[in-house]
C-alpha cells in the first residue's frame, strides 16, 4: 500500500503517518519524490485499517499496490531508479553504460589486457568471472580470490568499475570487499538465501534473468534485494532457455520494454549469453540499446580461440571498438549517449 502525501504536507505530517504505519505493526518508507513524499507500507497482510492513515493530516491518497511485487513496481515509485557508482557514473538516467570484459579472469597478463582494450573503446566497467558456475564440475571454475585481486589491480591501473559474481551467501561480503557491483547470475536469480545477504551488503546488485524465469519471477527475486534494504539494483535480461538450438538462448529483446512499463528499476541486456553466437552478439547489443536498454554487458576476449570459457562467444577487440561506434549512433538517434569511462585517460 501507498500512501501519497499532498504537495504541500510538511514534514512532520510525513512523519505522523509514518509513526501511525509502525504503530500498527507494520514498515514505513518514505520515498521523497519530485512534486510530492510518497509512504510506503511494507507488510500488508490484507488486515490494514487505512482509514487511519486516510483522515491524517497532509495525506492525498491511498494507492493499493495490485502486482505481487511491492517497492519494485511502477506503482510503488513512477520515477526511474537510477543506481549511482562510484566516481559520478550511473545506470538507469539518460546515458547508456558499457560494460565489457572476458567471461573469467584467467590470468593477469590476460585480465589486464582486455581492461586496456575495452576502456579504449569507451567500456565504463569492467566484467570477469572470480568464481564461475559451471554446467559441468569438471569445466574452469574461475580463480577465486585470486581473479578478485586481479580484478581490483585492472581496476587500479584503468580506472574501469568492477563487476563480479557471487554464488553463494558466504561469499558476498568477500565479493564485495573487491568489486563496485555484485553480480547475481541467472542460476542463481532465486536462491533467496543469496538475494537477502546481497541486499544488504552495502554494494549495487546487478541481477540477472534466470534460465527460464518470467518477468513477474524476475521482479520478485528483486524484491528481496529491496524488502533487505538495497535499492541499488540493476536488472538483465541474458536470454531464456528455448527449443531452437540455433542460438545458445532466446534473446527476450521485448523484456526491455516490458520491464521499464512494470518496475522503475534499470534494465541492461548481456546479448552475449543470450545468444551465445560471437556473429549474432552485436546485432544483438545494437538491438537492445534501440529497445531502450540502460546498458549491455558484452565478452570480450583478446584471443577468444584460447578462452577457458565461453570463447564462441567472446568478440575480438577490434569487434568491440567496432560495437562502439554504432550504438554510439543509436544511442544518439534515441535521445541519449553512451556513458565515457570515469578517470582520466592516462589511466590507460
Amino acid at each position: 500500500m501507498l500512501v501519497v502525501m499532498q504537495h504541500n504536507a510538511t514534514p512532520e505530517d510525513i512523519q505522523r503517518v509514518v509513526q501511525t504505519i509502525e504503530e500498527m505493526g507494520y514498515q514505513a518508507r518514505p520515498m521523497p519524490g519530485a512534486q510530492r513524499t510518497a509512504v510506503g507500507l511494507v507488510g500488508n497482510d490484507g488486515r490494514v485499517d487505512e482509514s487511519r492513515i486516510a483522515g491524517l493530516p497532509g495525506v492525498k491518497e491511498i494507492i493499493h499496490v495490485t502486482q505481487p511485487y511491492k517497492q519494485v513496481s511502477r506503482e510503488w515509485k513512477t520515477e526511474n531508479t537510477v543506481v549511482q557508482l562510484p566516481g559520478g557514473l550511473s545506470i538507469g538516467g539518460t546515458e547508456i553504460v558499457v560494460i565489457a570484459g572476458p567471461c573469467s579472469v584467467e590470468s593477469e597478463a590476460q585480465i589486464l589486457e582486455t581492461a586496456r582494450l575495452v576502456r579504449q573503446a569507451g567500456a565504463s566497467i569492467l566484467r570477469g568471472g572470480a568464481f564461475k558456475p559451471r554446467s559441468s564440475p569438471y569445466s574452469f571454475q574461475g580463480l577465486g580470490v585470486k581473479g578478485l585481486k586481479l580484478l581490483a589491480k585492472a581496476r587500479e591501473e584503468t580506472g574501469l568499475l568492477i563487476v563480479t559474481e557471487a554464488m553463494d551467501p558466504e561469499g558476498v561480503d568477500l565479493v564485495a570487499e573487491y568489486a563496485d557491483i555484485i553480480q547475481i547470475g541467472a542460476r542463481n536469480m532465486q536462491n533467496f538465501s543469496l538475494l537477502k545477504r546481497a541486499g544488504k551488503a552495502g554494494k549495487p546488485v546487478l541481477l540477472k534473468r534466470g534460465l527460464a524465469a518470467t518477468i513477474t519471477e524476475l521482479l520478485l527475486s528483486a524484491e528481496y534485494l529491496l524488502a533487505a534494504g538495497n535499492h541499488d539494483v540493476i536488472l538483465c535480461e541474458r536470454g531464456i532457455r528455448g527449443f531452437d538450438s540455433s542460438t545458445r538462448n532466446v534473446f527476450d529483446v521485448a523484456a526491455i520494454s516490458v520491464v521499464h512499463e512494470l518496475s522503475h528499476l534499470p534494465i541492461i541486456a548481456d546479448p552475449s549469453h543470450a545468444t551465445g553466437r560471437r556473429d549474432k552478439v552485436i546485432p544483438m547489443a545494437r538491438a537492445a540499446v534501440a529497445a531502450g536498454a540502460d546498458g549491455i554487458m558484452v565478452e570480450v576476449h583478446p584471443a577468444p580461440d584460447r578462452a577457458l570459457s565461453d570463447g564462441a562467444q567472446s568478440l575480438y577487440p577490434e569487434q568491440f571498438a567496432e560495437l562502439m561506434k554504432e550504438i554510439r549512433v543509436i544511442a544518439e538517434a534515441i535521445h541519449r549517449r553512451v556513458a565515457d569511462p570515469i578517470g582520466s585517460a592516462a589511466q590507460v
